[in-house]
């Protein structure tokens, strides 16, 4: 019995862990879809990293908010017990995180995703406070992620300054 209670947890863990790393793996693909036809010819801040560095930079956030999401499931009595409210917080979030790259690569919104990061930034800083009341190390999970989310906030934001939106050709009215 207690081995199938181990096995239960780890695929437990396993499924929080991987949950997040879904929808980053679905955004991965759009993004590459994206960097030489659009994202290239955009200009950048000096501060912005290599490309190669947000794919594994990303894997583990997604790792570590996945496990901190399943501590407070576990210690806070599931979906329906004082978790909550914390696992509402992390799945607004986790959609907020996932609308980004739609929105910036896929619409080349740059000003959009600084939108929508800002509301991410918010909303994934309430779900750590939320979480760290169920479970203390799930909280401090969120401090790397929150770390990234201010730079790469700041990183959005400098892009927005250094890229002017165009009108839309498409709205332009030509009069002779």
């Amino acid at each position: 019995m207690a081995e199938e209670n181990t096995t239960k947890t780890a695929l437990r863990i396993a499924g929080a862990v991987i949950l997040p790393n879904l929808g980053g793996m679905i955004n991965g693909r759009l993004t590459r879809n994206h960097l030489k036809n659009w994202y290239a010819n955009l200009n950048f801040p000096s501060f912005r990293p290599p490309n190669w560095v947000f794919a594994p930079v990303w894997t583990s956030l997604y790792a570590g908010m996945g496990y901190a999401s399943y501590l407070v499931w576990r210690d806070g009595g599931g979906f329906s017990g004082d978790a909550q409210l914390p696992l509402i917080a992390y799945g607004t979030q986790l959609a907020l995180n996932w609308a980004w790259t739609p929105i910036f690569f896929g619409k080349h919104s740059i000003k959009g995703g600084l939108i929508d990061i800002v509301a991410l930034t918010a909303t994934a800083g309430a779900c750590g406070l939320l979480f760290y009341r169920i479970n203390q190390t799930a909280g401090l999970l969120f401090l790397p992620y929150m770390a990234w989310l201010g730079f790469a906030t700041t990183l959005n934001y400098a892009m927005w300054k250094l890229n002017p939106e165009q009108p839309n050709q498409e709205n332009v009215i030509v009069t002779k």
